[in-house]
């Protein structure tokens, strides 16, 4: 569980059990009627405890839950209500393995590697079924999940998605002989345990070790384990591909990283390295300009290095934003930093997630 977590923020331990459930498939993915579906209860419940549960832990929006359900360890890639449906293969884990021939990266434009050579992955919905595959962390995945998170509610008129595979597999494989990447069995397909390295699974091993280092008060690894995190993302997560898979992972791995800069930036403020943390916080700043605790994050920096009118300043601009693009007023974060600049005493961690 990261830094935020822990300090602004309610955590998951004031959910009641339902709450949690549907917390954790909200953070898998699952629309509201599918969360109805796996826990058997009408779909307007499952709303009640969505907004019941927004309320609890301080979140905006559905967006947030699922980045919370993330940081909190009620959601894991790979796994949750569509998971457990499929058989569950001990050690089947996807994971780093030194040796691995085969390298997938989905944080940017799907791309593949054999060897150090990039590998033919055709179309963009063909690469969109192996996107699924790899972010499934070595789980079976059905034929029909594969189709609802590629096609959504528009399915192809023939089931391709064995075709799919079968491409797949031939771009994948070193020769037609039984070193297959992409196994199959009557569930549906996975990626063989072991035989790849998958970017994101690197991603979350990191993210498991800045965990680890800012429990040991350690915030120079936390900035070098953060920056290799950072340096694993090569544009936006899954870029150009279609389905609703896509979308959602974009939005949660998107996520991940806004989370991992925020990380990083608090212990270089911490370490004292003010300009080019601020210069960063700017950046991040105008690439999220509703993003209320990287807002937070860079007033409490300016404060520091005392530029209070600088920090009130962008308290004015994201006031004015809310306003006009969401017609809502600060969040309680927000107006609480701005306070304690106004007296002068912030003097807190500079993080608020």
């Amino acid at each position: 569980m990261s830094t935020t977590a822990t300090t602004d923020r309610p955590t998951a331990a004031v959910l009641g059990p339902r709450e949690r459930e549907v917390l954790s498939a909200v953070g898998c993915g699952l629309r509201d009627d599918e969360i109805a579906a796996d826990l058997a209860v009408p779909e307007d419940v499952v709303a009640e405890h969505l907004a019941r549960i927004l309320v609890k832990l301080g979140l905006r929006d559905r967006a947030a839950a699922i980045a919370h359900a993330f940081d909190c360890g009620l959601a894991v890639p790979g796994r949750g209500p569509r998971a457990r449906r499929a058989e569950r293969v001990p050690g089947a884990a996807v994971r780093r393995v030194a040796g691995s021939e085969v390298r997938i990266s989905v944080l940017g434009p799907v791309r593949a590697w054999r060897d150090g050579r990039p590998l033919p992955l055709g179309h963009l919905r063909q690469q969109a079924v192996l996107a699924a595959l790899a972010l499934s962390a070595g789980r079976t995945v059905s034929r029909r999940v594969l189709l609802d998170g590629v096609w959504g509610t528009e399915p192809p008129v023939a089931n391709v998605v064995p075709v799919y595979v079968y491409r797949l597999r031939k771009a994948l494989c070193a020769g037609d002989g039984p070193d297959r990447v992409i196994e199959y069995d009557r569930r549906g397909y996975r990626l063989a345990p072991g035989a790849v390295d998958v970017d994101a699974a690197r991603l979350e091993e990191l993210i498991a070790r800045v965990g680890a280092a800012e429990r040991a008060d350690a915030p120079d690894e936390v900035v070098r384990l953060c920056s290799l995190a950072l340096g694993l993302f090569r544009g936006e997560p899954l870029d150009g591909l279609p389905g609703p898979l896509a979308e959602l992972e974009r939005l949660r791995l998107g996520e991940r990283r806004t989370a991992v800069v925020q990380r990083k930036l608090e212990c270089q403020l911490r370490l004292g390295r003010y300009s080019e943390t601020i210069a960063e916080l700017f950046a991040l700043s105008a690439a999220r300009p509703l993003d209320e605790p990287v807002a937070a994050m860079l007033m409490r920096a300016l404060h520091r290095t005392g530029r209070q009118a600088d920090a009130l300043s962008v308290f004015d601009g994201v006031r004015r934003r809310l306003a006009e693009e969401l017609g809502v007023p600060p969040s309680p974060l927000l107006r609480r930093t701005h306070r304690r600049i106004l007296r002068g005493d912030e003097a807190g961690p500079v993080t608020g997630r």
